[in-house]
């Protein structure tokens, strides 16, 4: 059974991840990709969908007394102090090319002598099929176990006997201080021949080699290195490493509300959510991650600069179609639960302005010239000519009518911006004169149209009276700089209206404390609320990466202690390992939403650089 969302880890390999409790139980795995059906589905239904549990027998149900990752790395240690004496857990999936994805669990006797009980119950396609499970012997080599169905194959190796009892499969062992037992479990197409053994010791001495060249590359020396380190780290973990693309969250269907329906499948590649990634990567030394996801971009976008989807999955597939899972009852009974997301089709123009961000980001920061990337901007420079005076559905992923959203018009003035400082930069062809032109005009309208005189506040869409959080990025990005009255007077605006506790939600929706189902390019079908509401019922936690871009603001407009003091807030809401879900629900002080969540640790470290004395980079 899933426990709370923070009592979670995360592990993975740049392909895949896996979610370990700290009962020990690993409740969430897809294999052998992100978007891949579940093996272990029990985050979102009972232990009948799959997990594995390893803990010391007596647990039952306990908790590790204290757990950690290892150094600045994605290898995670749990210690059990128990009756009988202490014992640690080293979970890790290694980074991995062409090898078979493999979850490795080692088990060392630290003092005195533990009894150790492993149960593995694995089910195929999201929990729903229970597979062939069978042994494999070898002269001279420990029997293997291989469960097979349908195209998948899952073999478990262990230093210890395993039986099966009510299709799950067992271990039951002692370790005594000094010994150690190792566990592994590798991912195959059944068609093939069996994976190899693996080789646990080196396998972990690989993966400390890997996190620590790549840990070592961050520039980022202030006051919050460990939060920003750990959320660099949990930010890698969510690349795609074949292709390069960015997933918003390894999990699906998380609820922003306990109970409620706003539940989407996070485990895609959204341009927003990617390319803001991507800028907080390059701001803190990581480049070879920029040019791995400008190259995703330019397969996944092709020359159909006029079709872009807002979302991918990460080799650039555009069918996302969303489905729901009827036999899985959703976490802690919040459903339906869903995979695919309807939202890929939808039209946000804001989504432009962040892509064209990225890309004068990269190449201010030293990536090299490219002719497809230019090609590319054009094109998506000439759609945005001729379609930014379109309604769209906006940043929150309305699923009702479109709007003329405020924000949705900035980040076209971004866009603008961006080409003509770029084309006059480097001396490139191009319209400079037409795209100036073109950004002074949405300037002027954007100020005109989306601005409330009276109240002294920008608006969430044009003609509204409702505020939305993403006005808060009006000073980021540099629309209007952070002194100017109508920009204080909208930060003061959001705090007086759309704070609970002194944090943000993303704006009010009628009938509940809420919003919809998106994440700022990581979300479902949500919607922004306000005039036209969003048309879900029930609401949502307040928004974690609303309340960094607060607390960046604060500082920006003159305020920094008030900046500071929330940054710490929001950094006491992490869980004891540095992560962050979505949102912060401030009645049962606890964290919902898909997790760990992208678009919670990105402004997390642009907040960082912003409250540490610098600035982000435009």
């Amino acid at each position: 059974m899933a426990t709370l969302i923070e009592d979670y880890a995360l592990i993975g390999d740049m392909q895949t991840a896996a979610l370990v409790s700290r009962n020990g139980s690993v409740d969430w795995l897809c294999l052998p990709r992100f978007d891949s059906p579940a093996v272990f589905a029990g985050l979102l239904g009972t232990d009948e969908h799959g997990f594995w549990r390893v803990a010391p027998a007596h647990a039952q149900g306990g908790c590790a007394t204290r757990r950690r990752y290892r150094g600045e790395s994605l290898v995670l240690e749990s210690e059990w102090d128990t009756p009988e004496g202490t014992v640690r857990f080293t979970d890790f999936m290694p980074p991995r090319e062409d090898a078979a994805p493999c979850l490795v669990r080692i088990v060392e006797g630290v003092s005195g002598r533990v009894r150790i009980s492993s149960a593995l119950r694995m089910r195929f396609s999201y929990g729903r099929i229970v597979p062939w499970v069978q042994r494999e012997s070898a002269a001279g080599l420990p029997d293997r176990t291989v469960a097979v169905a349908g195209p998948d194959s899952l073999w478990l190796d262990t230093d210890v006997p395993t039986y099966g009892s009510d299709l799950t499969t067992h271990a039951d062992f002692t370790v005594a201080a000094g010994q150690r037992v190792t566990l592994t479990l590798s991912w195959r197409p059944s068609h093939l021949s069996a994976p190899p053994r693996p080789e646990a010791r080196e396998l972990l001495r690989g993966t400390e080699r890997f996190w620590a060249a790549w840990t070592d590359q961050c520039s980022y020396e202030g006051p919050w290195r460990e939060a920003v380190v750990r959320s660099l780290i949990t930010l890698k973990a969510l690349t795609y490493a074949p292709t390069g693309g960015i997933v918003a969250a390894p999990t699906t269907s998380l609820p922003e509300e306990i109970g409620g329906v706003r539940n989407w499948d996070y485990r895609y590649t959204w341009l927003r959510d990617a390319a803001m990634t991507l800028t907080a990567l390059l701001r803190t030394g990581y480049r070879e991650e920029a040019r791995r996801w400008r190259e995703w971009l330019l397969r996944a976008v092709a020359g159909d600069a006029q079709n872009l989807q807002i979302m991918y999955g990460v080799a650039g597939e555009r069918e996302l179609s969303e489905a729901e899972l009827p036999w899985l009852p959703g976490y802690e009974g919040s459903g339906p639960v869903r995979i695919g997301n309807g939202a890929a089709a939808q039209l946000q123009l804001d989504v432009y302005g962040e892509v064209v961000d990225a890309l004068y980001l990269g190449q201010t920061s030293g990536l090299s010239r490219d002719d497809s990337t230019h090609i590319l901007q054009m094109k998506l420079m000439n759609y945005l000519e001729s379609n930014w005076r379109e309604p769209d559905e906006g940043i929150w992923e309305v699923r009702g009518p479109r709007r003329h959203f405020t924000h949705s018009k900035v980040m076209t003035w971004v866009a603008a911006d961006r080409t003509v400082r770029r084309l006059s930069r480097l001396g490139l062809e191009g319209p400079v004169a037409r795209w100036r032109a073109l950004r002074d005009e949405v300037h002027r309208e954007v100020c005109a149209k989306g601005y409330d005189a009276d109240r002294n506040t920008f608006t969430q869409s044009y003609g509204s009276r409702e505020l939305d959080a993403s006005l808060l990025l009006i000073p980021q990005v540099g629309f209007l700089p952070p002194g100017d009255p109508r920009v204080v007077g909208t930060v003061e605006a959001v705090q007086r209206e759309l704070c609970e506790d002194g944090f943000v939600r993303r704006y009010p929706v009628a009938g509940g404390a809420g919003g919809a189902g998106g994440a700022g390019g990581a979300g479902g079908a949500g919607g922004a609320a306000g005039d036209a509401g969003d048309g879900l019922p029930g609401g949502e936690g307040v928004f974690l990466a609303c309340s960094f871009w607060l607390a960046h603001d604060l500082a920006l407009i003159g305020r920094p202690a008030e900046g500071r003091a929330l940054f710490e807030r929001l950094l006491a809401l992490r869980n004891d390992l540095g992560l962050l879900a979505e949102e912060w629900d401030t009645v049962r002080l606890r964290q919902v939403g898909n997790f760990p969540q992208a678009f919670s640790h990105v402004p997390l470290i642009d907040a960082a650089l912003g409250l540490g004395g610098g600035r982000l980079t435009m």
